[in-house]
């Protein structure tokens, strides 16, 4: 991943939305819907109260699309599975700064890269942008969570995502090496703050699965982003 693109904001497509009953087809619906990242939020009812799925059916939906799949694990201990994640077909695993030991973490992050896939870590609402600081030169995502981490469906943060977007700027700049994600409450009403904050990639689920035509959403979604976007960096 080549941080913060000049050609705009890519769109990612939670299927935490779904139909998971025909999560084939909900992806092949995404994928001609224009998105560019299928998103895959996956949780342990312990690191978040909610349990999702696992590498397992990642592995057997991942030669429906050519997509890049975007693992973001929301689980104790991801060490002990990002390998999983890996040989499941995930392009990008992303874990929480706050599920794990520092020493741990690091480990998991060289673990990713050595694999020739894209890590990230993420942090939860409450948590500052600098509890990544010892991570920097191991970091080619930062996933900034504008919603407490565990369901979709939830009301967008603005507060949290303006301030988070600041810090992430303000950390990256000049180089601009990692790529910043915002994962909760994406939508056509967030999408200029989340654009304007100078995000690269926006994570929208019910937004576009609850689209009466998710490919005019999905154009709409990236048109205000990109502009929003454009004004910021410009």
């Amino acid at each position: 991943m080549d941080g913060r693109r000049p050609r705009g904001v890519l769109i990612a497509a939670s299927i935490l939305d779904s139909d998971l009953g025909a999560l084939g087809e909900e992806i092949r619906r995404a994928d001609a819907a224009g998105v560019d990242r299928i998103h895959l939020d996956v949780m342990d009812g312990h690191f978040v109260p909610n349990l999702t799925f696992g590498w397992k059916m990642i592995e057997a939906v991942r030669r429906v699309t050519a997509l890049p799949f975007d693992a973001h694990l929301m689980i104790s201990e991801p060490g002990r599975w990002a390998d999983r994640f890996l040989d499941a077909g995930c392009d990008s695993v992303t874990f929480h700064v706050e599920a794990d030991t520092a020493a741990n973490s690091r480990a998991t992050l060289e673990r990713i890269r050595a694999a020739g896939r894209s890590a990230g870590l993420s942090v939860k609402p409450g948590t500052p942008l600098s509890a990544l600081d010892g991570y920097r030169d191991l970091l080619d995502v930062i996933l900034v969570m504008t919603v407490e981490p565990g369901f979709g469906g939830q009301a967008f943060m603005r507060d949290v995502a303006e301030a988070k977007l600041a810090a992430a700027r303000s950390w990256l700049d000049p180089a601009g090496a990692c790529e910043v994600q915002v994962d909760g409450g994406g939508r056509a009403e967030t999408a200029g703050i989340i654009g304007g904050g100078g995000t690269d990639v926006l994570v929208a689920g019910s937004a576009l699965y609850r689209a009466a035509d998710m490919a005019a959403e999905v154009a709409r979604i990236r048109s205000i982003a990109d502009a929003a976007r454009a004004t910021t960096l410009s």
